[in-house]
């Protein structure tokens, strides 16, 4: 008994020590991270001053017509912030950005839009199927409001499309090569049955989470995709450097 009490002793002054170490280091690491974070928000801060200010003379002038449909994704506990909402809207205005699709998973800014629109000056709202050209057209910016449902109801449309084109090229023995639907099909069917197809060059995504939240897919087939952080927090200077970072891009393929 007392043999094993000696034995004891030294694995237990071990393991405290272990411990102890383990926790230091812990805490160490914690503290090196914290500080990283601190200084990179620091960073960001006085680099969306300098640019919003103009004292960056880099991002004072570039061609934003580049952007030629804009979305902006919102998470949807933050798209109740109606007023940081037309405020990012009026930001785009400014900076010569002029057809953008808002879009939230639940549909809460598409239920408000009315609120929003009466803020901004001479906007358009884009209802239903639209084409590129007519985007062309509209002097005024244009906004479209989507959501999730919008998605789930252009694939079914689209879904049904297709299985009444199966039934006939069935009925009428048709190649079986005709019965295999593609991509094209796909778009085809969502073109033809009304749905809004309009693919954006750039989309900003605000909330805590890295994801499109349920954008349909089709649409951000070459969309270039950004987390900007939390709405509450965006910054003027760090859309413009977005947005001017996508136009200084060379892009090797097209649409």
């Amino acid at each position: 008994m007392a043999f094993s009490k000696v034995m004891w002793l030294p694995y237990s002054y071990i393991s405290r020590i272990a411990n102890l170490v383990l926790q230091r280091l812990w805490h160490n690491m914690h503290l090196i991270l914290n500080t990283y974070y601190l200084v990179v928000g620091i960073a960001c801060v006085l680099e969306s001053y300098l640019i919003s200010s103009g004292l960056w003379k880099e991002y004072k002038a570039f061609n934003s017509s580049k952007v030629k449909y804009l979305a902006i994704v919102v998470d949807s506990e933050e798209a109740y912030l109606t007023s940081r909402i037309v405020k990012l809207v009026s930001w785009l205005e400014a900076l010569g950005v002029k057809h953008i699709c808002l879009y939230d998973a639940e549909g809460v800014m598409k239920k408000s839009k009315e609120a929003i629109v009466e803020k901004l000056n001479k906007v358009t709202i884009l209802e239903g199927a639209a084409e590129k050209d007519k985007l062309v057209s509209q002097n005024s910016m244009t906004l479209e409001f989507a959501s999730f449902s919008d998605g789930k109801e252009a694939v079914a449309k689209a879904a049904n499309l297709l299985l009444g084109t199966y039934m006939k090229l069935a009925e009428l023995g048709g190649d079986q090569e005709e019965k295999i639907f593609t991509e094209p099909y796909m778009a085809e069917a969502l073109k033809a049955t009304g749905c809004n197809v309009i693919e954006p060059d750039l989309m900003l995504v605000y909330g805590p989470v890295r994801c499109h939240h349920g954008f349909p897919a089709w649409r951000i087939r070459y969309t270039e995709i950004v987390h900007m952080g939390s709405l509450a927090e965006m910054k003027y200077g760090s859309l413009i450097k977005v947005i001017y970072e996508f136009t200084m891009v060379r892009q090797n393929y097209g649409k």
